[in-house]
């Protein structure tokens, strides 16, 4: 089986970060996002990936190629010089894809769900495409799957027919589609797989599903969802185990009290209450005070009587001495307000 990560958005909500970084590539506790999308797709039987790029190509592509090597996985990578949508972004690996059913996966969450149970259910269906979907979120405002009592999507964002009795759900990112979707996409052009492709296929009478699965997800599209879900995993709500040695606890040992440090970082005489994560080669100077959800990246320098209380560090960072980042993100001269989510 096959599977595509979609990797071609511009992150604009994630600005400034997204200049140096296509967000699949962003450091999150310690490795790129893109290395957790891999432990998902490995662990479902995946055995090659493609992924598309565009902004910022030539970072996407190396952090793939990276991660695809050091698990062993051949990739496969189609640049878009004009960005062509979800919908032609999977048309334009047709010849990657076509043979089998596959599974393509948003570059932008975090969502270390088993794929396994989806995969099998969607074969058992005869389906030509499975959502996977989730609970509606509280307080969110994401476009519903309308689905109806046998699981047979019947409208999404508003499109497509409709009917009765139709539930709503919240879709995670996920799908796993058979090759018969190619046959209603556009030969070119920008398009939706959800507000086109799909409308079209369940208006020529094919069974789109939806799969209900329970597992923890975020999207980590603006700098408050980042922090947010730093706090999420660091508080320990959210389940790793299927991540094996992909989880950022696993390079990253509990020290003593409650934070995690790679072996190489340097703690020095600050006061770590945490949780709090803390990657290779940064270091704490003298009396610098680490509180809750903070993840200090690689590289970065926390100047002496710093405090830092729910907020990420990014790699390279340099805190003054004496300051103070409370719900930021922080990299480079940047430091970007990221008020926490309930």
């Amino acid at each position: 089986m096959k599977a595509m990560v979609l990797c071609a958005g511009l992150g604009t909500r994630l600005r400034p970060f997204t200049e140096r970084w296509p967000k699949p590539a962003m450091p999150f506790l310690g490795q790129p996002l893109f290395r957790y999308h891999l432990a998902v797709l490995r662990a479902a039987g995946v055995q090659g990936v493609g992924i598309n790029t565009h902004h910022l190509p030539d970072v996407m592509a190396a952090t793939a190629r990276a991660e695809c090597a050091r698990v062993g996985l051949p990739l496969h990578v189609v640049h878009e010089p004009v960005i062509q949508g979800t919908g032609g972004g999977i048309r334009g690996l047709r010849d990657f894809l076509a043979g089998d059913d596959f599974i393509v996966f948003n570059g932008d969450i975090l969502f270390p769900v088993d794929l396994r149970p989806v995969v099998a259910a969607h074969r058992a269906s005869g389906a030509a495409a499975t959502m996977v979907l989730l609970p509606m979120p509280e307080n969110e405002k994401y476009a519903a799957v309308e689905m109806d009592a046998q699981q047979r999507v019947r409208r999404i964002a508003r499109f497509g027919p409709g009917g009765e009795g139709l539930s709503p759900w919240h879709f995670t990112g996920v799908h796993v589609m058979s090759p018969r979707v190619f046959d209603f996409m556009t030969p070119e052009g920008p398009e939706d797989i959800n507000r086109d492709v799909y409308v079209r296929m369940i208006e020529a009478g094919l069974i789109v599903r939806g799969e209900v699965v329970r597992s923890y997800w975020s999207d980590l599209g603006t700098p408050s969802r980042y922090l947010s879900t730093v706090r999420d995993v660091l508080s320990g709500q959210v389940a790793l185990e299927g991540l094996g040695a992909d989880s950022p606890f696993v390079s990253a040992p509990r020290a003593q009290g409650n934070y995690w440090a790679h072996p190489s970082a340097r703690v020095g005489g600050a006061q770590v209450t945490g949780p709090a994560h803390l990657d290779a080669g940064c270091s704490l100077a003298e009396g610098v005070r680490v509180g809750a959800s903070v993840s200090v990246g690689a590289q970065a320098r926390v100047g002496a009587g710093a405090r830092l209380e729910r907020c990420a560090i990014l790699e390279g960072t340099e805190v003054a001495p004496g300051e103070e980042l409370v719900e930021v993100m922080a990299w480079g001269a940047h430091r970007v307000p990221a008020p926490l989510t309930p």
